[in-house]
């Protein structure tokens, strides 16, 4: 019985060794030099300013789950309208449905203005002049 499983043991200790040998040599062989540039946060190529410690606006979030919803309506339409002759009227219906209740969301938030990337300011600002 061992003597079937012996390549795949064998395997599994070579397979074990090999990575804990080159983890080790690149221990060994790597600089050791310290430079303070190397632990500042990077942020695509541009210097950072401030602290990473801020407000973030959740717009964004927002605006990438609406994204999320639709990417995910078109992967199930587009499925759907392969075989749509296949699926007969109740499966026209059921897709009718899902669009319209995607259709009502977008309303909603479009509606609601959390499609704007700036919020419009209320009329009497405190630092507006009349």
């Amino acid at each position: 019985m061992l003597s079937e499983f012996s390549g795949a043991l064998i395997f599994l200790i070579m397979s074990g060794l090999i990575v804990v040998i080159t983890l080790l040599f690149s221990r060994v062989i790597h600089p050791r030099a310290f430079e303070p540039q190397k632990y500042e946060i990077y942020e695509c190529g541009e210097e950072a300013i401030g602290k990473a410690w801020i407000q973030f606006n959740n717009r964004f979030y927002i605006i990438a789950l609406i994204f999320l919803i639709f990417d995910v309506e078109i992967v199930l339409l587009y499925p759907w309208g392969v075989v749509f002759k296949d699926l007969g009227l109740i499966a026209y219906i059921e897709m009718f449905i899902f669009v319209a209740i995607l259709l009502f969301g977008l309303g909603y938030v479009w509606v609601s203005g959390d499609l704007d990337w700036e919020k419009p300011r209320p009329k009497y600002f405190k630092g507006d002049k009349l």
